[in-house]
């Protein structure tokens, strides 16, 4: 390893202290290793996608240089948002248990590496629709307003024939047409919504009271969301979100100014992007409160943190329309389901399909092995929290594939249950990598101090107030500087030195020479003595 050109000039490198340098060195025990990194996860097999959307994925991802797992997981949650509370499913043969299809996801990934532009193409067909639903709305209500205008007149001639039959003594004639007057107003258009950015918690609840099927909230950040439900006054707003990720619960606001507003079936999916660094400082201070114990952060089971491409290549080439086309055309078909068409059943007002019986099969033999790793007291509570909420993951990701891949309908095929399968294992390790990552924070500062030390961020001996002024990831307080150098000195990397000043001893830290390569060892000059 070569030396920095400017830790070469801070630490006076001079051939004639070899021999003292070799000294110092022996003095010093060999530095430990350091803390593992964050957890290894698999790489994303397409397979796993809906045959009629994998092309589509596939393209985005190449196009972009991105990882696929970002363009997958942003077109699942799309597809779920899509197909909302149109079609439910019962995993188990006889009983009654109805899961909603409805996901939320999250892409994590550091600054610049393309989340945001992936998540923006693969919401495309949804756009689409939504785009549309509007052309149709204003459609709508622009007749709406003409007929509003005929009834504004149509009222007048109202109110004189209730007049006359009143003056003829006549109340029950004059009821009728009270009556008949109302059933023949216009009612305003409602607009069909499949997608918002920003709106709060009211407004989401007006738009959901008109959208039944359910809505997805797409946010480029998702730091702010959840930043947002732990400030006070907004605990009714966390609330909500943890209901209408279940999308099937009943929902009721009352709002002075806004009245009373009944939402029957709550149902929001959300996806968004998070960097890593506010992903692990939300997750460690949610621990430490009893909003943390909620598990919020675990119903985003489709959040992923994909390693980087190995290496970028250029992709300039027009996309593929044709795989295009038939996403598009995907997701119109499953805006509009007809469930007789899918041949589902129906009960209280929840259409669904059920697993075909080698699907049911896998289902149980899964939801067997899931139900006793569970019972495991060992495992670490946030992963056992985003474990337990798989039994109604695979049954959503299984009737999500299948209804992609099979517009002739039926029950729920073997393969889609297969690779629903599949994608609880895919996302366990990522869950395993984001919350080992976010709550190893000490371990993370330790790591990234390693590195400020070997290339030669820091001089050979320094004070703690060099490191956190830095404003370092990781680093940039007081308290995690000190977290970090006290496990580094257990380590054997640095020594704490305390100087006698006549009052409060002055602190320093000395890096251990064995820290550096053999090729630096012997040209680095001693820093002071050699105490």
């Amino acid at each position: 390893m070569a030396i920095p050109d400017n830790l070469a000039e801070r630490w006076d490198i001079d051939e004639a202290a070899e021999e003292r340098q070799i000294r110092l060195t022996a003095a010093w025990n060999e530095p430990h290793e350091l803390p593992s990194e964050i957890p290894s996860v698999p790489a994303f097999d397409p397979e796993l996608l809906p045959e009629s959307l994998r092309d589509y994925t596939l393209d985005i991802a190449e196009r972009i240089g991105c990882p696929v797992d970002f363009v997958a997981v942003s077109v699942m949650v799309a597809l779920s948002a899509t197909v909302g509370r149109q079609v439910a499913i019962r995993p188990n043969e006889h009983d009654d248990w109805t899961v909603i299809p409805n996901l939320w996801g999250g892409i994590v990934s550091p600054p610049g590496a393309l989340k945001s532009p992936a998540m923006s193409e693969a919401l495309k067909p949804l756009e689409k629709l939504e785009a549309k639903a509007r052309e149709e709305y204003e459609q709508e209500l622009a007749e709406y307003m003409a007929l509003e205008s005929v009834a504004k007149q149509q009222a007048k001639v109202t109110d004189d024939a209730i007049r006359t039959a009143l003056k003829n003594g006549n109340e029950a004639e004059a009821q009728r047409i009270a009556a008949e007057a109302r059933k023949n107003k216009p009612e305003p258009p409602k607009r069909k919504r499949y997608i918002t950015q920003d709106a709060t918690v009211e407004k989401l609840g007006e738009l959901l009271a008109e959208n039944p099927n359910g809505m997805l909230i797409s946010r480029d950040e998702l730091t702010g969301w959840l930043r947002a439900m732990d400030k006070q006054g907004h605990e009714s707003d966390r609330a909500f979100y943890l209901e209408a990720w279940n999308g099937d619960k009943r929902f009721t606001y009352d709002r002075i100014g806004r009245g009373t507003r009944d939402i029957d079936a709550a149902c929001v999916s959300i996806l968004g992007t998070i960097q890593p660094g506010p992903l692990q400082s939300y997750v460690n201070q949610a621990s430490r409160t009893c909003a943390g114990a909620d598990g919020l952060l675990q119903r985003f089971q489709l959040l992923v943190w994909p390693d980087p491409p190995r290496a970028w290549e250029q992709v300039d080439r027009r996309r593929d329309e044709k795989a295009r086309a038939q996403a598009f055309e995907i997701f119109e078909q499953l805006a509009a389901i007809d469930p007789l068409r899918f041949d589902a059943e129906c009960d209280n007002g929840q259409t669904f399909i059920s697993f075909i019986s080698p699907s049911l099969q896998r289902f149980r033999e899964f939801r067997t092995s899931l139900e006793n790793r569970l019972l495991d007291k060992s495992m670490d509570p946030a992963i056992n929290a985003v474990l337990a909420k798989q039994r109604s993951l695979v049954p959503s990701l299984a009737l999500l594939i299948h209804l992609a891949d099979s517009p002739e309908g039926g029950p729920v095929q073997e393969r889609a249950t297969l690779k629903a399968i599949a994608w609880a294992g895919y996302l366990e390790q990522h869950a395993r990598r984001i919350f080992g990552y976010a709550n190893d924070s000490i371990n993370y500062s330790t790591r990234q101090l390693a590195e400020k030390i070997k290339d030669g961020s820091l001089d050979k001996v320094f004070k703690k107030q060099d490191i956190y002024l830095k404003h370092w990831s990781g680093l940039n307080t007081p308290e995690k500087t000190e977290q970090a150098l006290n496990q580094l000195v257990e380590m054997g990397w640095v020594r704490k030195i305390e100087t006698k000043t006549g009052g409060r001893p002055s602190e320093s830290y000395r890096v251990n020479p064995k820290v550096m390569t053999q090729s630096q060892q012997s040209k680095i000059k001693p820093f002071g003595n050699t105490q």
